[in-house]
Formats: structure tokens, sequence, C-alpha cells
């Protein structure tokens, strides 16, 4: 193995010396790796402002502007200088900062409790991978509801030949509290644990009682000795239409709980903001007894991971998101679109309550926000429904998992009795 970098040992120390169950909640990847604040960069930021600056990667015009071909720029109205350079790696600081503020103001119980500055990430996919480097070892288990998003395979199976360690993920009509204690109590040791919600792809989340219970098992956990990196896919945050139903992010029961908790909130402007896109995503980190040294140290990690990977990302998006969010409609804007989605789930909600017939058919699985619902076909095969669907009544639905998924996020209002029309009718073929 080649031998560990000095910058990369030297956070280590550091993370040791606040906090030995992080150090060893780190992958072996994590422990190797650093931001280089020597070197290219090092050298690159102490040269900044200065008359000369024959340092940084990029062209400039002779007038010292970025360098930018017409056909390009006349495309968009961000200026030059803050959408052609490189972002820096941990991202742009003032997008940052109001991310992390937004944190706070979208989840009040957060009050009072240190998080780190939230690192930026190429969306959800690569901020959960760039989790996967830093957390995830060959043959770890990663604990997570059987009904979960299939890219966390391809992230932490194909990648980093971890398992996927599942649990039925209902139970009495609501989340399986049981199967996640059952998962995370036994035998004692590193556990790494998903939850996201809403979920995909059900569009379920916990109401009230049921994250004070989650709380709970993972609170027991910590205290039998097990250290545990919950990763929480927020990409659906916000977007909750029922009454009784958590609408802060379960990152506010966990992210001060435990010393033996780290909680890491990966979410992202991609589904929260309607910028699929743009690509831009960010990881915070939250555990009871840090210090700023000590987020310093896993912000630094992270950079590093996200430098060697992607060197970082799109400086354009984020400093039109920076905009957006600091504008005087955004607040506005965002609540009109909520209330479309919202208005498509109770219009879902009184077609499954007033067709009957249906239930001969499917059967609805919990949920109540997100983008999504599934349904679980009673007598037929969920992929030959599918095909049916396309090639019968020209309906496009997603199998998987042995149900099958329903984007009415992707649906227009006025097609979704007509679409649960044609799965009735599929069903009645197939069965």
């Amino acid at each position: 193995m080649t031998k560990i970098n000095p910058q990369a040992q030297s956070l280590n120390e550091t993370i040791k010396s606040i906090s030995p169950k992080v150090l060893n909640l780190l992958s072996d990847r994590g422990k190797n790796i650093f931001f280089p604040s020597k070197g290219i960069l090092g050298q690159s930021a102490e040269a900044k402002g200065k008359k000369i600056n024959a340092t940084i990667g990029i062209a400039l015009e002779n007038d010292g502007t970025p360098m930018r071909l017409n056909s390009v720029v006349s495309q968009f109205s961000v200026p030059p200088e803050e959408s052609l350079p490189y972002a820096p790696s941990p991202g742009n600081p003032s997008l940052r900062e109001v991310w992390k503020d937004m944190i706070y103001k979208k989840n009040p119980s957060l009050d009072g409790i240190e998080i780190s500055r939230p690192i930026v990430g190429s969306a959800l996919t690569h901020s959960l991978s760039i989790c996967g480097y830093l957390f995830v070892n060959e043959s770890d288990k990663i604990i997570t509801p059987d009904l979960y998003w299939g890219n966390y395979r391809l992230m932490f199976v194909n990648a980093f030949n971890a398992q996927m360690d599942t649990y039925p993920t209902f139970k009495d009509n609501g989340f399986n509290i049981d199967g996640l204690k059952e998962k995370i109590s036994g035998p004692k040791g590193k556990k790494i644990v998903i939850l996201n919600f809403p979920n995909n792809p059900t569009g379920y989340t916990p109401t009230d009682k049921e994250a004070e219970k989650i709380k709970e098992v993972f609170l027991e956990s910590a205290e039998a000795g097990n250290e545990i990196v919950a990763l929480i896919d927020d990409a659906y945050f916000g977007l909750v239409y029922e009454s009784g139903v958590i609408t802060e992010s379960i990152f506010t029961k966990l992210a001060n709980l435990h010393e033996n908790i780290l909680a890491v909130k990966v979410d992202g402007a991609t589904k929260e903001d309607y910028v699929w896109g743009f690509r831009v995503g960010f990881i915070t980190f939250g555990i009871k007894g840090a210090t700023a040294e000590l987020y310093k140290c896993l912000e630094d990690k992270t950079a590093g991971a996200i430098r060697g990977n992607i060197s970082n990302s799109p400086n354009i998006s984020q400093s039109i998101l920076q905009k957006a969010y600091t504008s005087d409609t955004y607040k506005t804007e965002k609540n009109e679109k909520y209330n479309i989605l919202k208005e498509r789930y109770l219009k879902l909600r009184d077609i499954l309550s007033s067709k009957d017939v249906y239930k001969h058919s499917f059967t609805a699985l919990p949920f109540n926000s997100g983008y999504f619902m599934c349904i679980k076909i009673n007598g037929a095969d969920p992929e030959k429904v599918r095909q049916v669907l396309l090639e019968d009544y020209s309906t496009g639905v997603i199998a998987t998992s042995g149900v099958i998924r329903i984007a009415f996020s992707a649906t227009p209002i006025d097609f979704l009795e007509e679409l649960f029309e044609n799965i009735h009718q599929a069903v009645q073929k197939c069965q």
C-alpha cells in the first residue's frame, strides 16, 4: 500500500484527537484522502490578487477577464467571471453559506446545533458516491429498506464492492421500524445506514411518531457500542403532502444524537428546485461533540475526494442558484410548484379511493410525499404489465423490485385518471 501523504496523516491525527469514532468510520480511501493545500493549488492561492498571476490553469483575455466565445456567452446572462472559471473544489463559498443558512431555516429543530459547512458535489449521485469513497470499504454492508433507488447498487456495490443489506420497507402499512432495528442492532461494529425520505421509489416519509422511533433505534444502537454512518438522502426534501408526517429532515434527529453517530446530509437543488441538469448537490456533516476543527477536517477530505474525482462542480450552475436563493421571488415560485405536485397527489388519492374495481388489479403501497408512488400488481408480472402498457396503451411506467413505480411528478393532472385506467386494463389482460 502506498505510504499515506503527510497532509492526510495530519487530518487523521486531528480527527482522532477530537473523535476517534469518526476516524474509525472512514474507509481506507477516506483515511488516505486530503485536500492539497500545497503544490499547484497552494501556490495559486498565494498568487491570487497579484498584478501578474501566471499560475491559474485558464485562459484570459488581454484585459484580464476570462477568455470566451461569444457564441457561448451570448446564450446566458451570468457574467463571464462568475460562470466560466473553475469553481473551488469545495464549492462556491457564497453558495455554501446560503445553503447552510437554508438548512437551518428549513429545519428549525437544528437551532443551536453546529453542523459543517456544506460541500458542493455534482448533484445527489455524485455526492452519495463521494460518501461511498469516504466511508465504504470492500465487503461493508449498506443497510437500507428493500425498496430503494437502484443507483445505490452502482454506487456502493459495483463501484466499492459493498453489499446491500436490506429489510422490508413497510410493516403494518407504515415504515418498518423493527426491520431497521434488527439490522443496526448487531453484531456490534461499524454500521452504514441509508435513510431516504421521501423515499424513491415509494414516495413515503415517516410520520412524526415513526421519526421519533427511528431516532430511538439509532440511539439504542449507538449506546450499545455500534459506530454508525447515517447517509441521509434528502433528494426530495420538502415535498410532503400530509399532516402528521415529518416536514424536517431526519438529519435533525441524528446530527447531535450521540458521539457514535455521524449524520451525513446529502441534498441539493436537483429535485428541490427543479434544476435536474444543473448538477448541484451538497454534503453536510453533523455529530455530537464536534468542533469546528473536526468539521474542517471532514470538509477537507470531502473536497479532496471531489478534487481527485471531477475537480469541481459547474460554476455557472452554482452562480445561478446563489442568485436565485437570494431573490425576492424564490419562495413564492417554489410554493407554486409545490402546490402543483400536491394537487396531483390529492387527485391520486381521490382516484384510488373512488375506484374499488382497481383493487382487483393492484394495491397501492403507502405514500405521502415526493415524486413517486408504487403499486403492487395482483396476479400478474409487473414487467409483463409494463410491456403491455407500452405496446397497447402508449403508457410508460417503471417496473422495479417487484412493484410498478409511477412518477406523478411527470404526469399532468388531466392524464392521471387515464393512467390508472390503462394500468387496470393492462393488468386484466395479464392476469
